[in-house]
């Protein structure tokens, strides 16, 4: 079966899909994050879309989700699954395949937690956008089992490795794969044994603009959490007693405001136009995470400013080492030290223009255009 187009993709607008019933299938809906970003699109461009997940959280959704037809698993029904719907993981791959899906046309499964293993109709076509295949099965299992909870920590080894089994064997019941980085592609190449095109997320750089006046202070953003490594930024700068702003919540705040000295300021949230504000001014952003892809340092090539990145992951499609920041080589303290001190040698060379040409690649319009390809290959 071919999939056809009502029309071709027109850059800078939504294209419309008709005709194909069309199911999305979210992992969970409990926060906006850049998973729900990507899912807001879709539906954008198919507004007829079905959508199913998990767990689902009304108010906490965007308008255009909350417009979407939505349908949850019985994991939505079980006790407080909005807050500990991650301790119901291990029923999540029967709760997927107890959907009926029998009557859509085309599929687009959004993986980050379990989504994928849904069962489709033979006829039917499967997408997956991957953002992730799951961290907690695979390269971070070690890292959360370290940190569960006595108990998850006994029940883990037993219970994640029946579930790696059927993570990968559910990868064989998708027909295209998308991964949303270079880095992606090489974890589903590794964990799934699968091919698949990059097709990087939608950043609206468009509400970004830079500033003709930037400040003398660095910008880290993000949650507080261990896995983005925000103690590398405050050990590194109260080293060197450069100022920095940190902007983000998370388990590690308390701790990390007591060791961190006076030329850091911490701020747990900002309103957008405080946060835009935020990036245009700053004199670089700093990003110790070796994140999927990362949205931050595109949201502050967008607003004109450069970045200075831990080299891995999916920023190493995004920033352009020598003309919009640098990387710095490993996630220690005395490598952003000298990141920054290389950091503050280049600053000099540095050109806004170039960050905000860069940062228009991962513009919503080539995300539309390349989803929309990728589906008219479906056969």
């Amino acid at each position: 079966m071919t999939l056809n187009l009502a029309e071709p993709p027109v850059a800078g607008r939504h294209t419309r899909f008709s005709e194909p019933r069309v199911a999305i299938v979210h992992y969970w809906l409990v926060s906006m994050r850049g998973g729900e970003r990507v899912l807001e699109r879709l539906l954008g461009l198919f507004p007829g879309a079905d959508v199913f997940t998990h767990v689902y959280d009304e108010s906490r959704m965007s308008e255009s989700i909350r417009k979407a037809n939505v349908t949850t698993t019985w994991i939505n029904g079980l006790p407080f699954s909005r807050r500990l719907y991650q301790y119901y993981l291990p029923l999540m791959p029967m709760a997927l395949e107890h959907l009926d899906l029998t009557g859509y046309d085309l599929v687009i499964s959004s993986e980050s937690g379990p989504a994928k293993g849904v069962i489709t109709s033979p006829h039917a076509q499967h997408l997956c956008y991957c953002h992730s295949p799951m961290r907690y099965l695979w390269d971070h299992y070690h890292l959360y089992r370290k940190d569960a909870n006595p108990i998850a920590r006994a029940a883990m080894p037993l219970i994640y490795h029946r579930m790696r089994q059927w993570d990968m064997s559910s990868s064989a019941r998708v027909d295209t794969i998308v991964a949303n980085s270079s880095f992606i592609r090489e974890r589903v190449r590794k964990f799934w044994r699968r091919e698949s095109e990059v097709i990087h997320p939608p950043v609206d750089t468009r509400i970004f603009t830079p500033s003709l006046d930037v400040d003398d202070h660095y910008l880290w953003v993000g949650q507080m959490v261990p896995y983005k490594r925000p103690d590398l930024a405050v050990e590194a700068f109260n080293r060197t007693g450069l100022p920095l702003l940190m902007v983000g919540d998370g388990g590690m705040l308390a701790r990390l405001k007591r060791i961190a000295g006076p030329n850091i300021r911490f701020v747990s949230r900002l309103g957008f136009n405080e946060l835009r504000q935020a990036y245009a001014r700053a004199r670089g952003l700093v990003f110790t995470a070796e994140e999927d892809f990362g949205i931050v340092p595109v949201e502050a090539m967008a607003s004109g400013r450069p970045v200075l990145a831990y080299g891995r992951g999916g920023v190493l499609d995004s920033v352009v080492p020598g003309e919009t920041g640098l990387f710095f080589e490993r996630q220690t303290a005395d490598s952003l030290v000298d990141g920054i001190e290389r950091f503050e040698r280049w600053l000099p060379e540095f050109d806004p223009s170039v960050a905000v040409a860069q940062s228009n690649r991962f513009a919503p319009e080539h995300f539309d255009r390349k989803i929309l390809t990728a589906v008219g290959q479906l056969s």
